[in-house]
């Protein structure tokens, strides 16, 4: 049984949206959820949910080992960042090569980097007149969104469209293709 551990900061819905999808897989379950931010809902939904949930501050994930120890506890096959904001530490990226990914509500290299995520990307959607957009789910390296693209799918952008119907669209695509994405990854890696 391959063991995903989860990245999260804030509702939690592509966190639980995975819980949920590996809940009766015979092939992968969601081990851990881990944190960022104390008050994240992404707390309470793994609560009833009733999978194990951590959170950390910035020293127990940049200048310790403490996050780091944690994970290679949890030994997982994959680690899924859903809404996870920080920058991934190297020391972590080292020991767990090619196994951490994340979903980006755009599709990269457009609207990716530093300060790119959630409303802010999809406010320079509308603002740069996208006809389309999308999801782009990648690996992580040590450069904000510059990793390998795994996936991307698009929705049209209409000229009516406002950065929350975009929203809106982002997160239909995520809830179709991240689970779908993160377990094709985990059968591959059978092969």
């Amino acid at each position: 049984m391959k063991r995903v551990v989860i990245f999260a900061s804030g509702s939690g819905s592509n966190a639980e949206n995975l819980i949920r999808f590996f809940q009766n897989s015979d092939n992968a379950s969601v081990i851990q959820v881990l944190t960022n931010n104390p008050r994240a809902k992404v707390l309470d939904r793994c609560k009833k949910l009733k999978v194990s949930a951590l959170s950390f501050n910035k020293i127990a994930f940049s200048e310790t080992e403490d996050v780091l120890n944690i994970l290679k506890s949890a030994n997982p096959d994959l680690i899924v960042l859903a809404g996870f904001l920080w920058k991934f530490p190297e020391k972590i990226l080292r020991h767990f090569p090619n196994k951490v990914i994340n979903v980006h509500p755009a599709l990269l290299p457009k609207f990716g980097g530093k300060g790119m995520y959630g409303m802010h990307v999809h406010e320079a959607v509308v603002r740069e007149k996208e006809i389309e957009t999308g999801i782009t789910i990648h690996y992580v390296n040590e450069h904000y969104d510059e990793g390998a693209i795994i996936f991307q799918a698009k929705c049209k952008v209409l000229t009516t469209d406002n950065a929350e119907d975009i929203a809106n669209k982002i997160h239909e695509l995520e809830m179709k293709h991240f689970p779908e994405v993160v377990n094709s990854l985990l059968i591959s890696e059978n092969k």
